[in-house]
């Protein structure tokens, strides 16, 4: 059974702490992510996703959007993954 994980760009921004929205050590974190990014990032990694025009409850005024990838394993083994695969566009 496939399993969904929602992903947002300040999961992955540099600019934020911890405890405002970002999910990878500020090692893996970059500058200004954008959904664009993400969207690389996955094709990749070789992920399935759609992108949505959804927002990150806590950021709902930046309107940044969000991506639903279908993933097997853990979330955060996804994050890291994706934030790899960032890391090397930065």
């Amino acid at each position: 059974m496939e399993r969904v994980c929602v992903l947002y760009p300040c999961y992955f921004h540099a600019g934020l702490r911890r405890a405002e929205g970002r999910r990878v050590p500020m090692a893996l974190a970059v500058k200004g992510p954008s959904l664009a990014d993400l969207n690389a990032a996955l094709k990749k990694c070789g992920c399935t996703f759609r992108t949505e025009e959804k927002h990150h409850p806590a950021h709902w005024y930046k309107r940044e959007g969000r991506v639903v990838v279908e993933y097997e394993g853990p979330k955060n083994e996804l994050i890291r993954k994706v934030a790899r695969a960032l890391e090397v566009k930065g």
